[in-house]
């Protein structure tokens, strides 16, 4: 046996093994599921620490205690573990994959799967070929963090063989199943608070789980963002992460954020922001949501949102004194937005605006994000926004309400943590 299977015996799961699968995230693996059974690359997306390792091994187990795959036609390349850093290059890791085909001469299909392919020089030109190989039948799955790994130039040399699904922190819904709680307000102000980064739910100390986020905020700056695009003011950057947690939920445009750096000390150009901007949103760790005018069906450009890919972001690095409740509670909406696969905006109508629009298919939903329903301005401000829109769309008014006003005209009042 050579020298590679001896490495790769001791990461793959050839030899009756357990697989460690963690938490079962059903949501995710119907979804990729859906998408099996063919040459298409699955392309698994997503912010470094969301759980994409298990997700592979979920898959891994299920192809062999449900489909019965044979265990040797199963190759497993974690490019996170140490011992796999020799596979620097397509070169090395097409001898990697030849190493064991020699060795286990599998029949059948083969299902490769390689995490964190974007540690691999090239890989693209191997995985392509492989997945057009009418001589074995590969079926693949990669994953990345940062969206630079289906940047134009890959895209265009994968011609579009490819899916991409998007893997998000736990969401409260998860959350109550890995805790065994109730839907209630207590439960969600508890998952308020944790978040959803499954290790940190291992974490009873609150200065492990400040340390375990602000190494996780560093990782994603030097691994996927400075590494990734050659960024030379860390500095900035740092700044500039930072800048966008604290004003999660805020209406901002580039001009604005240059004018505050600039009175902080920092010498930067609206050019240099949007390239920063644009690196921290492929990190996935931030999402950038643009606004839509209702009355003239069309996006606008300038003045933008941001929302935290998970909450304790802002719980545990945010410079903010203000726990800005409302902004926190429009940011969970959001993640439960793009997580049903809803195009989420802002929406704008004349001087009023829309918290979310949320569009999918044929299907459009608007919805307003409240703390609470405090008092009749209160109320006139959330329904009123949403009466002002002409159309039979559906409208939701979201709160931490006990008491639920119903429907007024045709608007519905739900509670937060029902909704999601």
């Amino acid at each position: 046996m050579s020298e590679i299977i001896n490495i790769l015996e001791k990461y793959n799961f050839w030899n009756n093994e357990k697989i460690d699968t963690g938490f079962y995230r059903e949501f995710y693996l119907k979804k990729i599921d859906n998408f099996t059974g063919n040459k298409l690359i699955k392309v698994i997306l997503g912010q470094r620490r969301v759980g994409k390792s298990y997700i592979l091994r979920m898959i891994i187990n299920n192809l062999i205690n449900k489909n019965k795959v044979s265990r040797k036609n199963i190759l497993c390349l974690n490019m996170d573990i140490f011992e796999l850093k020799f596979i620097r290059n397509s070169e090395i890791l097409n001898r990697v994959i030849n190493e064991y085909i020699k060795e286990f001469n599998p029949k059948g299909k083969i299902f490769l799967f390689v995490d964190d392919v974007q540690e691999i020089e090239q890989w693209e030109k191997i995985i392509n070929s492989l997945s057009q190989d009418y001589k074995r039948d590969f079926e693949i799955f990669i994953t990345g963090s940062n969206a630079n790994l289906l940047s134009t130039e890959l895209s265009t040399y994968l011609s579009g063989r490819y899916i991409t699904i998007n893997i998000l922190p736990f969401d409260y819904n998860e959350f109550l199943e890995y805790f065994k709680l109730k839907r209630n307000k207590e439960s969600f102000l508890k998952y308020l608070k944790m978040g959803g980064l499954p290790e940190l739910y291992k974490l009873n100390d609150e200065s492990l789980r400040y340390n375990y986020i602000t190494n996780l905020k560093d990782s994603i700056i030097l691994k996927d963002i400075v590494q990734r695009f050659g960024v030379r003011n860390i500095r900035l950057l740092e700044r500039l992460f930072e800048y966008l947690i604290d004003t999660i939920g805020t209406t901002f445009s580039t001009n604005s954020i240059v004018k505050h750096l600039k009175s902080n000390g920092y010498s930067v150009n609206h050019e240099l922001i949007d390239n920063y901007i644009k690196y921290i949103t492929m990190s996935y760790s931030i999402h950038e949501v643009k606004r839509y005018d209702i009355q003239g069906k069309k996006i606008l450009t300038g003045e933008k949102k941001y929302y935290v890919n998970d909450i304790v972001f802002k719980n545990y690095i945010s410079s903010n004194i203000d726990y800005q409740i409302g902004k926190i509670l429009e940011n969970i909406v959001y993640l439960s937005l793009i997580k049903r696969g809803y195009n989420v905006f802002i929406g704008k109508l004349r001087n009023k605006e829309v918290d979310f629009i949320a569009e999918n298919n044929e299907e459009k939903i608007y919805i307003q994000v409240t703390y609470v329903l405090a008092d009749k301005s209160v109320i006139d401000r959330e329904f009123g926004n949403l009466k002002s829109i002409r159309d039979n769309y559906k409208k939701i008014v979201l709160s931490m309400d006990d008491l639920l006003l119903g429907n007024i005209d045709g608007i519905e009042h739900k509670r937060i943590y029902d909704f999601l």
